[in-house]
């Protein structure tokens, strides 16, 4: 399989020559923590096996948000804890999209765009469930910015995942509704169109030329939300682009797959190396932003309303099971690995394991030298 990193080894003095003057401080840095990931440049961690005590030296993932080999277990555990907010009512996944226009204004000034668009979106599905004749009362969602299409090219976009339920805080009341079109797409975009507008007005930033009036937001059903949540977890860490769907690299370029967006099929697409990298940098995210956020009923500051929902909707209640991390098993005996150190400097590593090598083997190591 080929990966990011052989990608970064056969292009990066390229890229850097076209594109290291106008890189950002984010790009920089997920460029240097991608390929150091798990090799002789990054940290080092001991392990020590409980049964036979061999000791061995681990090299430190980066842990960077959009390393394709990072993030795993945070993922999962990000759906976990989702999964454990469930309602027994309809799911349905509103998507708002901004026009192609805005694209390069959002570039510019990417986390207080992002902001806005993730609040606007958040705004236009409240202020509908509030007005709405069924359910009368404050909206729950999840939230996940994208910034990427399937073909991987800049298209920022909101997901909101949303329970067909509502809550009246005055009333004390929960209503729901059993539909399959939960609220009118052409309204949704107008709306969701005057708040950006808006908010764009009060940052005092000049709007793009050639604005266009056609807006789109979809919403559809998506059931019992499972399914959802487990795609949105998936973009949620480990990048854009999973290695398996990366089919080549060559002195020609990179090509990749991935799933045209009309036909549903396997389409292919082939870029210089260079252009691949650019591709991917794009889409890291300001220091300190938050892909994914909670709003309404479903924030973490209201545990216990969607508590008392489920016991007033009889819901079964799961404990987050809170998946634990892999266990590290001995090549030699089949035994369990435990970390005795981390964060050993790639520098002195080595010393640190001649240090640590029983007295007999290191004597013979130092005799055949």
């Amino acid at each position: 399989m080929i990966t990011l990193i052989d990608i970064l080894h056969r292009f990066e003095s390229d890229f850097l020559n076209t594109y290291g003057a106008s890189l950002l401080p984010s790009q920089r840095v997920a460029l240097n923590a991608f390929k150091r990931c798990r090799t002789a440049m990054s940290a080092q961690m001991q392990v020590q096996c409980e049964a036979c005590f061999k000791i061995d030296y681990l090299p430190h993932s980066c842990g960077h948000r959009s390393c394709p080999h990072c993030q795993a277990h945070e993922s999962q555990h990000w759906i976990e804890q989702q999964q454990a907010k469930q309602l027994p009512v309809d799911y349905f996944m509103l998507t708002f999209t901004l026009p192609r226009e805005w694209r390069t204004l959002v570039w510019q000034q990417q986390k207080i765009l992002y902001d806005l668009l993730m609040q606007s979106a958040w705004e236009t599905i409240n202020t509908f469930s509030l007005n709405d004749k069924t359910l009368q009362g404050s909206a729950g969602a999840v939230g996940m910015l994208h910034t990427h299409n399937r073909r991987l090219d800049f298209h920022p976009h909101v997901h909101m995942l949303m329970p067909s339920g509502a809550i009246n805080t005055q009333q004390q009341r929960w209503r729901s509704k059993k539909t399959k079109y939960l609220f009118n797409h052409k309204a949704l975009a107008k709306v969701f169109r005057a708040k950006m507008l808006n908010g764009i007005t009060k940052l005092e930033l000049s709007l793009p030329k050639g604005i266009t009036n056609k807006w789109v937001v979809d919403c559809k059903q998506v059931g019992s939300g499972a399914k959802a949540i487990a795609y949105l977890g998936r973009y949620l860490y480990r990048g854009v682009i999973q290695e398996k769907d990366i089919l080549s690299c060559d002195a020609q370029g990179v090509r990749f797959r991935y799933i045209d967006s009309k036909t549903k099929k396997t389409a292919i697409r082939s870029v210089t190396g260079v252009e691949f990298l650019r591709l991917i940098l794009q889409h890291i995210l300001p220091k300190g932003f938050r892909r994914a956020r909670n709003f309404g009923f479903l924030h973490p500051n209201s545990k216990r309303k969607i508590t008392l929902l489920q016991i007033l909707l009889k819901v079964t209640l799961k404990p987050i099971n809170n998946t634990p991390r892999p266990l590290m098993i001995c090549a030699c005996c089949g035994g369990i690995k435990r970390i005795m150190q981390t964060r050993i400097k790639a520098s002195t590593w080595s010393s640190v394991k001649a240090c640590s090598m029983p007295d007999e083997v290191r004597q013979t190591k130092e005799n055949m030298m």
